[in-house]
C-alpha cells in the first residue's frame, strides 16, 4: 500500500450506503509483496459488483468503461470480509455511474470500515456489443 490514502478526501462514514452486491473473504492468495491484499484484487472485486449493480439497472450486458475518483484509503488484510455497496449516481441514455464503496470487517472485529471507494461507468450493450438504451424502469438501485 501506498501513502496515496493521505490524499483521498476525508471520509467521516461509518457505516456503508447503497444496496450490498458481492462479499467475499480476502485470502493469502490474493497479496502483494508486502503481505496485504493486493490493490488490483480489491478493484476487480468492486468492479465485479458494479457489474452486478448494472446489470440489475440496464437489465442487459454491460460493459466497464470508465473508473474514476478511486480512493484507496485503508489497507486491505488477509482475512478481512470484504463487501461492496453500490449507490447509482447517474443514468443516462446508454450509461449509467455508480459509486461503489468497499467496506471490511476485521477478524476479531465488529464494526465496518471503508477500505475504497470510487466511481465505476458502465454502458448497456445488445447481443452485439453495441451501446442500447437503458430502460427508464430500469433505476432500481439506491439513489
Amino acid at each position: 500500500m501506498t501513502d496515496a490514502h493521505v490524499h483521498a478526501p476525508p471520509s467521516n462514514l461509518t457505516e456503508p450506503r447503497g444496496d450490498l452486491c458481492i462479499r467475499t473473504l480476502a485470502m493469502p492468495a490474493d497479496t502483494n509483496a508486502n503481505g496485504d491484499i493486493f490493490g488490483g484484487w480489491l478493484l476487480s472485486q468492486m468492479d465485479l459488483a458494479g457489474g452486478v449493480a448494472a446489470l440489475k439497472i440496464a437489465k442487459s450486458r454491460t460493459v466497464t468503461v470508465s473508473i474514476e475518483a478511486m480512493n484507496f484509503r485503508k489497507p486491505v488484510y488477509v482475512g478481512d470480509l470484504v463487501s461492496v455497496y453500490a449507490n447509482l449516481i447517474r443514468v443516462g441514455r446508454t450509461s449509467m455511474t455508480i459509486h461503489l464503496e468497499a467496506w471490511v470487517v476485521r477478524r476479531k472485529e465488529t464494526q465496518p470500515i471503508l477500505v475504497t471507494d470510487g466511481n465505476f461507468t458502465y454502458v448497456a450493450i445488445d447481443d452485439d456489443g453495441k451501446p442500447r438504451v437503458i430502460p427508464r424502469d430500469g433505476a432500481a438501485i439506491s439513489a
